[in-house]
Protein backbone atom coordinates (compact mmCIF):
# COMPACT_ATOMS: atom_id res chain seq x y z
CA UNK A 1 0.00 0.00 0.00
CA UNK A 2 2.49 2.52 -1.42
CA UNK A 3 0.29 4.88 -3.21
CA UNK A 4 -2.28 7.61 -1.43
CA UNK A 5 -4.44 10.05 -2.29
CA UNK A 6 -5.12 12.87 0.06
CA UNK A 7 -8.14 15.20 -0.63
CA UNK A 8 -8.14 18.31 1.43
CA UNK A 9 -5.05 20.41 2.44
CA UNK A 10 -5.91 22.58 5.30
CA UNK A 11 -4.32 23.15 8.50
CA UNK A 12 -4.53 19.57 9.42
CA UNK A 13 -4.39 17.71 6.23
CA UNK A 14 -0.83 19.13 5.26
CA UNK A 15 1.25 18.40 7.78
CA UNK A 16 -0.45 14.75 7.84
CA UNK A 17 0.71 14.80 3.74
CA UNK A 18 4.09 15.42 4.96
CA UNK A 19 4.20 12.97 7.31
CA UNK A 20 3.35 10.12 4.97
CA UNK A 21 5.83 11.17 2.20
CA UNK A 22 8.59 11.17 5.80
CA UNK A 23 7.29 7.49 5.74
CA UNK A 24 7.93 6.52 1.97
CA UNK A 25 4.41 6.85 0.44
CA UNK A 26 3.85 8.42 -3.18
CA UNK A 27 1.07 10.78 -1.99
CA UNK A 28 -1.24 12.59 -4.87
CA UNK A 29 -2.85 15.60 -3.80
CA UNK A 30 -6.56 17.49 -4.43
CA UNK A 31 -7.39 21.06 -3.10
CA UNK A 32 -9.67 23.19 -4.38
CA UNK A 33 -7.39 25.84 -4.17
CA UNK A 34 -4.38 25.00 -6.04
CA UNK A 35 -2.29 27.61 -4.49
CA UNK A 36 -2.54 26.41 -0.84
CA UNK A 37 -0.83 23.66 -1.70
CA UNK A 38 1.98 24.22 -3.77
CA UNK A 39 4.79 24.17 -1.19
CA UNK A 40 3.62 20.22 -0.47
CA UNK A 41 4.11 19.83 -4.24
CA UNK A 42 7.22 21.71 -4.19
CA UNK A 43 8.42 19.18 -1.78
CA UNK A 44 7.04 16.00 -3.83
CA UNK A 45 3.35 15.35 -3.70
CA UNK A 46 1.71 14.67 -6.72
CA UNK A 47 -0.87 17.04 -7.87
CA UNK A 48 -4.06 16.14 -8.99
CA UNK A 49 -6.57 18.49 -10.57
CA UNK A 50 -9.72 16.62 -9.64
CA UNK A 51 -11.24 14.70 -6.89
CA UNK A 52 -11.50 11.69 -9.27
CA UNK A 53 -7.55 11.82 -10.44
CA UNK A 54 -6.75 11.88 -7.29
CA UNK A 55 -9.00 8.19 -6.09
CA UNK A 56 -7.99 6.69 -9.47
CA UNK A 57 -5.11 3.92 -9.29
CA UNK A 58 -4.40 4.59 -5.06
CA UNK A 59 -3.76 1.91 -2.64
CA UNK A 60 -5.44 4.35 -0.21
CA UNK A 61 -7.81 7.06 -0.73
CA UNK A 62 -7.81 9.89 2.62
CA UNK A 63 -9.86 12.68 3.31
CA UNK A 64 -10.19 15.67 5.55
CA UNK A 65 -12.55 18.20 4.40
CA UNK A 66 -15.03 20.43 6.37
CA UNK A 67 -18.42 20.15 6.99
CA UNK A 68 -20.80 17.01 6.18
CA UNK A 69 -21.70 18.46 2.62
CA UNK A 70 -17.87 18.60 1.44
CA UNK A 71 -17.97 14.96 2.44
CA UNK A 72 -20.67 14.15 0.45
CA UNK A 73 -19.40 16.06 -2.44
CA UNK A 74 -16.26 14.41 -2.36
CA UNK A 75 -17.27 10.72 -1.99
CA UNK A 76 -20.75 10.64 -4.29
CA UNK A 77 -21.86 11.42 -7.67
CA UNK A 78 -20.28 10.78 -11.34
CA UNK A 79 -17.07 12.65 -9.64
CA UNK A 80 -16.93 11.56 -6.35
CA UNK A 81 -14.08 8.81 -4.76
CA UNK A 82 -16.45 5.76 -4.85
CA UNK A 83 -17.31 6.40 -8.41
CA UNK A 84 -13.64 6.69 -9.13
CA UNK A 85 -11.33 4.32 -7.20
CA UNK A 86 -9.99 1.31 -8.15
CA UNK A 87 -11.84 -2.15 -6.73
CA UNK A 88 -9.97 -3.04 -3.29
CA UNK A 89 -9.19 0.24 -2.37
CA UNK A 90 -9.27 1.51 1.10
CA UNK A 91 -11.01 4.66 1.60
CA UNK A 92 -10.63 6.94 4.28
CA UNK A 93 -12.38 9.79 5.95
CA UNK A 94 -10.62 12.05 9.03
CA UNK A 95 -13.17 14.43 8.42
CA UNK A 96 -15.46 15.05 11.70
CA UNK A 97 -18.89 14.52 10.11
CA UNK A 98 -22.12 12.96 10.94
CA UNK A 99 -21.61 8.82 11.89
CA UNK A 100 -24.90 8.62 9.64
CA UNK A 101 -22.72 9.61 6.78
CA UNK A 102 -19.63 7.16 7.53
CA UNK A 103 -22.15 4.78 7.47
CA UNK A 104 -23.54 5.95 4.18
CA UNK A 105 -19.87 5.65 2.68
CA UNK A 106 -19.18 2.49 4.08
CA UNK A 107 -22.42 1.27 2.19
CA UNK A 108 -21.91 2.83 -1.11
CA UNK A 109 -18.32 1.63 -0.86
CA UNK A 110 -19.02 -2.07 -0.37
CA UNK A 111 -20.90 -2.25 -3.18
CA UNK A 112 -18.56 -0.90 -5.36
CA UNK A 113 -15.50 -3.34 -3.86
CA UNK A 114 -14.29 -0.54 -1.88
CA UNK A 115 -12.65 -0.55 1.57
CA UNK A 116 -14.34 2.24 3.72
CA UNK A 117 -13.49 3.18 7.26
CA UNK A 118 -13.91 6.48 9.23
CA UNK A 119 -11.45 7.68 11.00
CA UNK A 120 -12.19 11.53 12.62
CA UNK A 121 -9.23 12.72 14.68
CA UNK A 122 -8.05 14.90 17.48
CA UNK A 123 -4.79 16.48 18.43
CA UNK A 124 -5.03 19.38 16.60
CA UNK A 125 -2.32 21.42 14.52
CA UNK A 126 0.24 20.52 16.70
CA UNK A 127 -0.52 16.29 16.76
CA UNK A 128 -0.59 16.71 12.94
CA UNK A 129 2.31 18.37 12.26
CA UNK A 130 4.34 15.83 15.18
CA UNK A 131 2.72 13.37 13.92
CA UNK A 132 0.96 12.44 16.86
CA UNK A 133 -2.77 12.85 16.34
CA UNK A 134 -5.06 10.78 17.96
CA UNK A 135 -7.07 8.26 15.54
CA UNK A 136 -10.16 6.82 16.13
CA UNK A 137 -11.64 4.15 13.51
CA UNK A 138 -14.44 2.70 12.62
CA UNK A 139 -15.54 0.03 10.06
CA UNK A 140 -14.52 -3.36 9.33
CA UNK A 141 -11.56 -4.51 11.74
CA UNK A 142 -9.72 -6.41 8.64
CA UNK A 143 -9.45 -2.89 7.04
CA UNK A 144 -8.60 -1.29 10.25
CA UNK A 145 -5.81 -3.58 10.57
CA UNK A 146 -4.60 -3.26 6.79
CA UNK A 147 -4.45 0.76 6.79
CA UNK A 148 -3.00 0.54 10.34
CA UNK A 149 0.81 1.36 8.98
CA UNK A 150 -0.49 4.31 7.27
CA UNK A 151 -2.52 5.52 10.43
CA UNK A 152 1.00 4.67 12.04
CA UNK A 153 2.28 7.54 9.66
CA UNK A 154 0.25 10.46 11.27
CA UNK A 155 -0.44 9.59 14.28
CA UNK A 156 0.70 7.51 17.67
CA UNK A 157 -2.90 6.53 19.80
CA UNK A 158 -4.90 4.90 17.07
CA UNK A 159 -7.85 2.85 18.20
CA UNK A 160 -9.94 0.30 16.65
CA UNK A 161 -13.97 1.42 17.85
CA UNK A 162 -15.67 -0.68 16.25
CA UNK A 163 -18.73 -1.03 13.37
CA UNK A 164 -18.75 1.71 10.53
CA UNK A 165 -19.64 5.01 12.10
CA UNK A 166 -18.52 4.54 15.61
CA UNK A 167 -15.15 6.57 14.91
CA UNK A 168 -17.27 9.06 14.04
CA UNK A 169 -19.39 8.59 17.45
CA UNK A 170 -16.03 8.60 19.60
CA UNK A 171 -14.84 11.93 18.01
CA UNK A 172 -18.47 13.28 19.18
CA UNK A 173 -17.55 12.10 22.51
CA UNK A 174 -14.10 13.97 22.16
CA UNK A 175 -15.85 17.19 20.91
CA UNK A 176 -17.71 16.86 24.35
CA UNK A 177 -15.57 16.71 26.54
CA UNK A 178 -13.82 19.67 24.85
CA UNK A 179 -16.76 21.63 25.19
CA UNK A 180 -17.24 21.27 28.95
CA UNK A 181 -13.51 21.52 29.36
CA UNK A 182 -12.47 24.70 27.33
CA UNK A 183 -15.50 26.63 28.86
CA UNK A 184 -14.34 25.59 32.20
CA UNK A 185 -10.72 27.02 31.78
CA UNK A 186 -12.75 30.31 30.50
CA UNK A 187 -14.33 30.86 33.29
CA UNK A 188 -11.28 30.18 35.57
CA UNK A 189 -9.69 32.78 33.77
CA UNK A 190 -12.43 34.92 34.09
CA UNK A 191 -12.79 34.32 37.48
CA UNK A 192 -8.96 35.05 38.16
CA UNK A 193 -9.36 38.25 36.57
CA UNK A 194 -12.40 39.39 38.42
CA UNK A 195 -10.84 38.75 42.03
CA UNK A 196 -7.22 40.33 41.25
CA UNK A 197 -5.57 36.67 40.83
CA UNK A 198 -2.55 36.41 38.07
CA UNK A 199 -3.56 33.93 35.64
CA UNK A 200 -0.46 32.59 34.42
CA UNK A 201 0.02 31.57 37.86
CA UNK A 202 -3.29 30.28 38.47
CA UNK A 203 -3.00 28.36 35.22
CA UNK A 204 0.63 26.98 36.30
CA UNK A 205 -0.47 26.24 39.71
CA UNK A 206 -4.06 23.90 38.61
CA UNK A 207 -2.81 22.50 35.24
CA UNK A 208 -1.34 19.55 36.74
CA UNK A 209 -3.89 18.64 39.62
CA UNK A 210 -7.06 17.10 39.46
CA UNK A 211 -8.32 20.13 36.89
CA UNK A 212 -5.80 19.51 34.88
CA UNK A 213 -6.73 19.07 30.61
CA UNK A 214 -4.95 19.86 27.53
CA UNK A 215 -8.14 22.59 27.32
CA UNK A 216 -6.05 24.13 30.28
CA UNK A 217 -2.33 23.81 30.13
CA UNK A 218 -2.24 24.55 26.24
CA UNK A 219 -5.75 25.95 24.63
CA UNK A 220 -6.10 28.24 27.62
CA UNK A 221 -2.28 29.13 28.19
CA UNK A 222 -2.83 31.08 24.33
CA UNK A 223 -5.44 32.80 25.55
CA UNK A 224 -3.00 34.78 28.04
CA UNK A 225 -0.73 35.71 25.10
CA UNK A 226 -3.73 36.69 23.17
CA UNK A 227 -3.09 34.30 20.81
CA UNK A 228 -6.43 33.33 18.77
CA UNK A 229 -5.34 31.64 15.65
CA UNK A 230 -6.89 28.54 14.61
CA UNK A 231 -5.37 25.31 15.91
CA UNK A 232 -9.15 24.55 15.14
CA UNK A 233 -11.31 26.93 14.03
CA UNK A 234 -14.73 27.88 15.96
CA UNK A 235 -16.61 27.50 12.75
CA UNK A 236 -15.69 24.15 12.67
CA UNK A 237 -16.13 23.26 16.47
CA UNK A 238 -19.85 24.94 16.13
CA UNK A 239 -20.13 22.45 13.38
CA UNK A 240 -19.00 19.55 15.10
CA UNK A 241 -21.08 20.37 18.76
CA UNK A 242 -24.12 20.78 16.08
CA UNK A 243 -23.63 17.28 14.93
CA UNK A 244 -23.18 15.90 18.42
CA UNK A 245 -26.07 17.76 19.72
CA UNK A 246 -28.66 16.08 17.05
CA UNK A 247 -27.18 12.47 17.49
CA UNK A 248 -27.74 13.12 21.69
CA UNK A 249 -31.21 14.24 20.83
CA UNK A 250 -31.61 11.00 18.00
CA UNK A 251 -30.21 8.66 20.90
CA UNK A 252 -32.64 10.25 23.74
CA UNK A 253 -29.25 11.73 25.86
CA UNK A 254 -29.88 15.06 27.25
CA UNK A 255 -26.10 17.17 26.85
CA UNK A 256 -26.68 20.58 28.61
CA UNK A 257 -23.59 21.79 28.95
CA UNK A 258 -22.74 21.09 25.09
CA UNK A 259 -25.85 22.63 24.09
CA UNK A 260 -24.86 25.88 25.89
CA UNK A 261 -21.38 25.89 24.78
CA UNK A 262 -23.12 25.33 21.33
CA UNK A 263 -25.02 29.00 21.93
CA UNK A 264 -21.88 30.62 23.21
CA UNK A 265 -20.14 30.16 20.12
CA UNK A 266 -22.76 30.62 17.72
CA UNK A 267 -22.82 33.65 19.35
CA UNK A 268 -19.19 34.52 18.70
CA UNK A 269 -19.87 33.38 15.63
CA UNK A 270 -22.77 35.91 14.66
CA UNK A 271 -19.87 38.73 15.71
CA UNK A 272 -17.55 37.23 12.76
CA UNK A 273 -15.04 35.60 15.28
CA UNK A 274 -16.14 32.25 13.34
CA UNK A 275 -12.36 31.88 12.04
CA UNK A 276 -10.34 32.38 15.03
CA UNK A 277 -9.30 29.19 17.24
CA UNK A 278 -11.48 27.67 19.76
CA UNK A 279 -9.70 29.37 22.41
CA UNK A 280 -11.74 32.85 21.56
CA UNK A 281 -14.32 31.48 23.71
CA UNK A 282 -12.88 33.96 26.16
CA UNK A 283 -14.11 36.76 24.26
CA UNK A 284 -17.47 35.62 25.11
CA UNK A 285 -16.53 36.04 29.04
CA UNK A 286 -15.22 39.84 28.77
CA UNK A 287 -18.48 41.29 27.11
Amino acid sequence: MKKIGFIGIGIMGKSMVRNLMKAGYEVAVYNRTKSKVEDVVAEGALWCDTVAQCAAGRDVVISIVGYPKDVEEVYFGEGGVIAHADPGTCVIDMTTTSPKLAVRIYENARKKGLKALDAPVTGGDTGAKAGTLTILVGGDQEAFETCLPVFEAMGKNIRYEGKAGNGQHTKMCNQIAIAGALSGACEAIAYAKAVGLDPQVMLDSISTGAAGSTQLSNVASRILKDDYDPGFFIKHFIKDMKLASEEAEAAGAKLGVLDYVLDMYRDLETEGLGDLGTQALIKYYEK
